[in-house]
């Protein structure tokens, strides 16, 4: 099924075209609107024709010709569409190696993401321009394992069969693991030959199975195993094996993102993919950066450039509305990764905080410790972060009956005396049991004027049947009325029918059911005109708070298959307000609850001040649970550590005990 954004022009006349060209180019000035137009609509293999017939009728080379007309962003953009995609390959190529210094960047873009084929032709596509072997620049140009892996690739020899051996998957899975995990010091070659060889539909399940014996993501043992271009090789390739259409959306986003625009990159992509898979990168970008490809490409550029990338972009995907005809595309999405589905909806790493139980621990000592820094004048903060950050919660329990039997006081008391401001916060909420702590937060959120929505959904939609119990147990025990009443009473409307639904813990359990995941989907998708907004909801409702997630995730890739959206997107547009951000919670705590929270902590530091609340809150309640997945996922999203964040953006005792609580730099 073509996928690709540019089609063959119907109708074509390859010497009418090249007379428009010219005259276009003819005289004082250029027509460049008439040269964006025509070029931009035909297919690459028409572009071809119309050089030729321009050589013929003229007796002139056409692309000189662009090039003298044409100046700056927009004259590289239509050059590089004028060229076969090999020989446009090539010249990125030898630009990037050309010279002093050298882009690492493209030549990982280009050689990661490549089919055997399009190596094949790029090899003699830059033989044919150059008179030059590909292979003995790019080794004259690089070096160490970047070089190797490079080389690797230039052979274009990864295997195409679709049988996969299951042995062979858990074997290379497992030789994986010891070249790199298990090892001291790293095998880079066990990585270069698995990586570099093997058939993308064997990798896949390879990197389930690494995943199912290790723990974690191979991105992961990537990112912490290998180093420099290498490392970003690596992860380019296991990208692209997951999801081409996906890593070319993450780098044109990041193209475009912050302060400027790295027009090479914007230019190449949208050139190289515009007849393979442009249509999918466009529905991964919308997906996953909740904004299309067409509207950033439109904020972040200007003139004849900006129209042209438009045309190849093809379209605007919010301006289509929610509800366009379905895609026959049905692969693609299910091998997204990074953009928070698991693949594999069942296989996930398992949990891990950071705080575990204290060896050798007293408590009768650890009261005495904190009682020492709080007596007399001033207290000694570093201590009792010290034992409070470095004990697990039910050792804090422990303490607090211990201060009480020694000094007959009430540690809690005692504390909430002594610190003050944000530390105070966070250490008091530490010594709460975790069902306290979230009651507290719940009542925090519903008592007074206003609600805070954004608290209820984040506590209620990520916890499991048992600590929604103990949530209620701990709630009437505190404030003696139940946490459904009060949520039922300062809440309405779907948000209150949601919120109701989830403090009642009856989520199932059970594993995914197939021929039910596949009806679910279809109730889910089903947008007939004659349905009312409020069944809707309501639909959504009875499924996202009642399935297990096992059986939600198979939902979720049962709806991509029937609609080539992501459940995500179909949310934002059909809904909106504390509806729609209870259920994209929901859906995201499902796919991944550590992607989630790290996405929180991420919103909660970047920009200017930081919403200490939202970070203290995290940081307490998953520092037992996940603390350490949220920070795997942290850096895999935003490229930069959760413990660098929290150091750049807090300071004093307070940064201290959350640096505590994150556990280490990654």
């Amino acid at each position: 099924v073509y996928r690709g954004s540019v089609k063959d022009f119907p109708g074509f006349d390859a010497s009418q075209d090249a007379e428009a060209l010219y005259n276009a180019m003819k005289g004082f000035g250029s027509d460049k609107d008439a040269i964006l137009d025509l070029i931009t609509s035909r297919s690459n293999k028409q572009r071809v024709e119309i050089c030729q017939a321009y050589k013929s009728l003229y007796g002139k080379d056409l692309i000189a010709d662009l090039k003298y007309e044409l100046t700056g962003k927009f004259e590289r953009l239509i050059v590089s569409l004028m060229r076969p995609p090999a020989y446009s390959d090539a010249k990125e190529i030898k630009d990037a190696i050309a010279g002093i210094g050298t882009d690492e960047k493209c030549l990982i873009e280009i050689l990661a993401s490549r089919t055997n084929q399009e190596i094949h032709n790029l090899v003699a596509a830059y033989k044919d321009a150059y008179e030059r072997d590909l292979e003995t620049d790019i080794i004259g140009d690089t070096s160490g394992h970047f070089k190797k892996m490079l080389i690797v690739l230039l052979q274009g020899t990864r295997e195409e069969d679709d049988v996969v051996s299951e042995d062979l998957v858990e074997q290379d899975a497992k030789d994986l693991l010891e070249a790199g995990e298990l090892k001291w010091g790293t095998d880079e070659a066990q990585f270069i030959y698995i990586l570099g060889r093997r058939s993308k539909q064997h990798l896949r399940l390879v990197f389930d199975e690494y995943l199912k014996i290790s723990g974690k993501p191979i991105e992961r043992s990537i990112r912490g195993e290998l180093s420099g271009d290498f490392e970003k090789l690596m992860l380019a390739v296991v990208k692209c094996i997951r999801s081409t259409a996906e890593y070319f959306a993450e780098r044109l986003y990041k193209a475009m993102k912050g302060l400027g625009t790295r027009d090479n990159t914007l230019i190449r992509i949208m050139v190289s993919r515009s007849e393979i898979d442009m249509l999918d990168i466009r529905e991964v970008f919308r997906t996953k950066y909740e904004k299309s490809l067409y509207n950033t490409i439109k904020e972040d550029t200007s003139g004849e450039y900006k129209k042209a990338l438009l045309k190849l972009c093809g379209g605007d995907d919010e301006a289509r509305g929610p509800h366009g005809p379905p895609s026959p595309v049905l692969a693609l999405p299910l091998q997204c990764c990074s953009s928070g589905m698991n693949p594999n909806p069942s296989v996930h790493p398992q949990l891990r905080g950071t705080v575990q139980p204290t060896g050798g621990f007293n408590n009768d000592g650890d009261a005495q410790v904190l009682r020492k820094a709080m007596k007399g004048l001033g207290t000694d903060e570093g201590a009792i972060i010290e034992v409070v950050t470095q004990r697990s919660n039910a050792q804090r329990q422990q303490i607090l009956k211990a201060y009480k039997a020694h000094y007959g006081r009430d540690l809690m008391a005692d504390l909430k005396s002594e610190l003050s401001g944000s530390l105070a916060k966070l250490i008091l909420g530490l010594m709460l049991t975790p069902a306290q702590y979230d009651a507290k937060q719940l009542r925090k959120a519903v008592e007074g004027a206003g609600t805070d929505e954004s608290i209820l959904i984040e506590i209620m939609a990520t916890r499991n049947n048992q600590e929604i119990a103990a949530i209620n147990e701990a709630y009437q025990e505190a404030y003696h009325t139940r946490l459904e009443d009060d949520l039922s009473s300062d809440t309405s409307g779907h948000l209150k029918r949601i919120l109701v639904s989830l403090a009642l813990g009856n989520r199932d359990e059970g594993p995914e059911n197939l021929t039910q995941a596949h009806e679910d989907a279809k109730k889910l998708a089903d947008v007939s005109s004659n349905d009312s907004s409020d069944s809707l909801e309501t639909r959504f409702l009875s499924i996202l708070c009642t399935r297990s997630y096992p059986h939600l995730r198979r939902v979720f890739q049962e709806f991509i298959k029937m609609t080539n959206h992501d459940v995500e997107h179909a949310i934002r547009k059909r809904m909106s307000g504390d509806v729609r951000d209870a259920f994209l919670a929901i859906v995201r705590s499902v796919k991944n609850k550590p992607a989630f929270f790290a996405d929180k902590l991420y919103k909660s530091m970047k920009g200017a001040g930081t919403d200490e609340r939202t970070l203290t809150r995290i940081m307490i309640s998953r520092s037992e649970i996940d603390l350490l997945n949220i920070r795997g996922e942290f850096i895999d999203l935003f490229d930069k550590s959760l413990h660098y964040m929290i150091e750049k953006d807090t300071s004093g005792d307070y940064r201290k005990a959350l640096l505590a609580l994150c556990g280490g730099e990654d």
